[in-house]
């Protein structure tokens, strides 16, 4: 079942609000607890990636809150105040150890554009190499939902991050003991699930939707986070972090929290495109739609429509069944409706490519089904 675990070798974990906050301020002795251990699971030979929630409730705490802090422009000078704090008390802890971390903040327009997110993960690549643990969380000083640049939950981004950089597992550390058939705070007969092989709208149903008073996810969120660390060929773990050596434990296959496999995984290119935020949509007609089934490339033949503006290299949505990144941008693409290959240059007085897009830069959203 967890056979796949003894061959890992590079781990993203993530660590939830509830876990690293009290009602006064960060646990700290929780907070080196998970510190030990990845210090520990790091010199088995594995490489680890930490993300991190907290800020936010850490600042609301600083400014004496103790209810939810709802206010976009209040929540992000709480993240202003509590990124500080929680990353002090992360340096100071590994430290212990002689062990440097990083700090790595990001909001979902690195994720989105291909050449930034690339000089991302070479950035990653060299802290790993320089035996620094990485510690994201999502900058939520300057993203919002509202502009479209936030993950929306950290749980989100670790997928995210697992998927991105080829991690082999996803440990999602909170203050449950895993995946429950139901509420097992209010309902004594739920039952914890071991092991999910495939996450459907079945599973994904018996979750809750909400988090606690200052961290955004819920159960929910940490197995549409598995979802796509699937589709990157990784497996998850939703565990409890109270436990002792939680992370150490795991890895010796001990059969801790909830395992969902890792699916087949895609191509990096694909994985990019498929987590991508789409700018745009081009809308096209049923016989284009069988020809991209085919493996077939775009034709500006087969479009109908186009809605939103993007750049050439930005990915966008085709109809409502696929994510592609065309080479040409919105209002090439208008002059481009129902014309023939052949006629590209005549158009827009230069061409780019005889086609939208080639079969290489479509992905299915059927594919991460």
């Amino acid at each position: 079942m967890r056979s796949a675990i003894a061959q890992v070798k590079r781990m993203v974990v993530k660590v939830g609000t509830n876990l690293l906050t009290t009602k006064t301020g960060i646990d700290i002795e929780r907070l080196r607890h998970v510190v030990d251990d990845i210090v520990a699971v790091r010199e088995k030979g594995v490489q680890v990636l930490l993300v991190t929630s907290g800020a936010i409730g850490l600042g609301a705490k600083e400014l004496g809150y103790l209810s939810a802090v709802k206010r976009i422009a209040l929540r992000q000078a709480c993240a202003s105040i509590g990124q500080p704090i929680l990353m002090y008390h992360y340096r100071e802890a590994f430290q212990r150890h002689d062990v440097l971390c990083s700090q790595v903040l990001l909001t979902q327009s690195e994720m989105n554009d291909r050449k930034t997110f690339v000089n991302l993960m070479s950035s990653v690549a060299t802290l790993l190499d320089l035996k620094v643990v990485p510690i994201f969380n999502e900058n939520d000083t300057v993203s919002t939902a509202e502009i479209g640049t936030a993950f929306g939950d950290n749980d989100r981004m670790s997928a995210l991050v697992a998927s991105k950089i080829d991690a082999d597992l996803l440990v999602i550390l909170t203050d449950t003991q895993g995946f429950f058939t139901g509420d097992p705070k209010k309902d004594t007969s739920a039952r914890l699930i071991e092991d999910i092989e495939a996450l459907d709208e079945n599973m994904l149903s018996l979750a809750g939707s909400s988090g606690s008073t200052f961290s955004t996810g819920g159960m929910k969120t940490k197995l549409l986070a598995a979802k796509i660390a699937r589709q990157g060929g990784c497996a998850s773990i939703i565990a409890s972090g109270y436990e002792p050596n939680v992370l150490q434990r795991l890895l010796s296959g001990e059969p801790l929290g909830t395992y969902i496999h890792a699916d087949k995984r895609l191509s990096q290119r694909s994985r990019w495109i498929l987590n991508s935020t789409p700018l745009g949509t081009i809308r096209i007609d049923e016989g284009a739609v069988q020809a991209l089934r085919a493996h077939k490339s775009l034709l500006p033949s087969g479009i109908i429509a186009v809605e939103g503006v993007f750049r050439a290299g930005d990915v966008v949505m085709i109809n409502d069944i696929a994510k592609a990144v065309p080479y040409y941008n919105s209002t090439e693409i208008v002059e481009l409706e129902g014309c023939q290959s052949r006629d590209i240059p005549a158009r827009l007085k230069r061409g780019k490519a005889d086609v939208v897009f080639r079969p290489e830069d479509i992905v299915f959203l059927d594919h991460a089904e």
